[in-house]
């Protein structure tokens, strides 16, 4: 199941980028997106990752975000752990317990995985290299 949130600044007109989710005219620095997506295999994080996905949706409220971000939970066979890759279009400083970052056709992408952290514990890691400094 894939679901994307995609948040944007509200009070500027949006245009399609890659088919991938909305962002603000490039002339506009501010307002930068942050999409979130799932690929579960099981319903053993579902709720960790809708929680997170509703949190990282009051992400948008923050005007430091100038970096572009799509942040993608899945799960891999076999694996219990939730994995978590971030891919900011810029790059980023490096933040503790990421590994990353890694230049993909979509920018540098950074990742991790969780298996025993609290909801409120994952979502301080995510929110972290979410909002990472410029390189």
């Amino acid at each position: 199941m894939v679901r994307q949130i995609v948040r944007g600044d509200a009070s500027r007109p949006e245009t399609r980028v890659n088919g991938r989710g909305y962002a603000a005219p490039p002339h506009i620095r501010r307002g930068a997106w942050i999409s979130t997506r799932h690929q579960l295999l099981s319903d053993w994080w579902t709720a960790e990752v809708e929680a997170l996905e509703v949190a990282i949706g009051r992400f948008r409220t923050d005007p430091t975000l100038t970096n572009n971000c799509d942040v993608v939970f899945f799960e891999i066979a076999g694996d219990r752990h939730l994995h978590v890759n971030v891919t900011h279009r810029y790059p980023t400083k490096p933040v503790r317990g990421w590994a990353g970052p890694g230049e993909m056709p979509d920018g540098f992408v950074h990742n991790r995985r969780f298996g025993d952290r609290s909801r409120a514990e994952m979502m301080r890691h995510v929110r972290d290299i979410v909002f990472a400094h410029p390189a």
